[in-house]
């Protein structure tokens, strides 16, 4: 199995659109106004494609803010989301990998790739629904969970210590 690497631009919107809708099986428009609106970052977004030129996997990554994500983290912990909108942070839109890519190295070919950019973040904001299979994927990077409500349990990625600090007030 034989792939490369690439970083996205706006020219993949459509694609991940489409990516995103069957995956998770989403209305269309809807996702369309996500990845219109929510301040994806091409530049540090992923895909992969095989040797026939065949998009394999997306790596979606975006500059939305977690309140975006989830508006009852403002009513419910204050305090939190104060002093985590004080730190830089980039988020994990999506991350959808072919089904026969998955459970191989490409997922974490994907985050190396980005790896040294993520450095000057202080986490990664990770929101995974609740009826995904990823929620181990992530703590198994170290991530680990900050807030959930109805819809979704919302990560952490740790980059800097100053997260570390930020959260242990809590």
């Amino acid at each position: 199995m034989s792939y490369s690497l690439q970083r996205m631009t706006e020219a993949d919107a459509s694609e991940t659109i489409e990516w995103i809708t069957c995956q998770y099986d989403f209305n269309p428009d809807e996702v369309q106004d996500w990845v219109g609106n929510l301040h994806f970052n091409w530049g540090m977004s992923v895909k992969a494609i095989d040797e026939e030129n065949n998009t394999i996997a997306l790596l979606n990554m975006s500059d939305y803010r977690i309140e975006e994500e989830t508006p009852l983290i403002i009513e419910e912990k204050p305090q939190l989301i104060q002093r985590l909108n004080k730190l830089r942070y980039i988020s994990v839109f999506s991350f959808i990998v072919s089904e026969q890519y998955r459970h191989t190295k490409l997922n974490y070919e994907m985050m190396m790739a980005i790896w040294e950019d993520l450095q000057k973040y202080d986490f990664v904001f990770i929101p995974v629904m609740h009826r995904l299979k990823t929620h181990s994927y992530w703590k198994r990077w170290g991530a680990y969970e900050f807030y959930r409500d109805s819809m979704s349990i919302y990560y952490i990625l740790p980059i800097s210590e100053k997260i570390k600090e930020s959260c242990m007030e809590e």
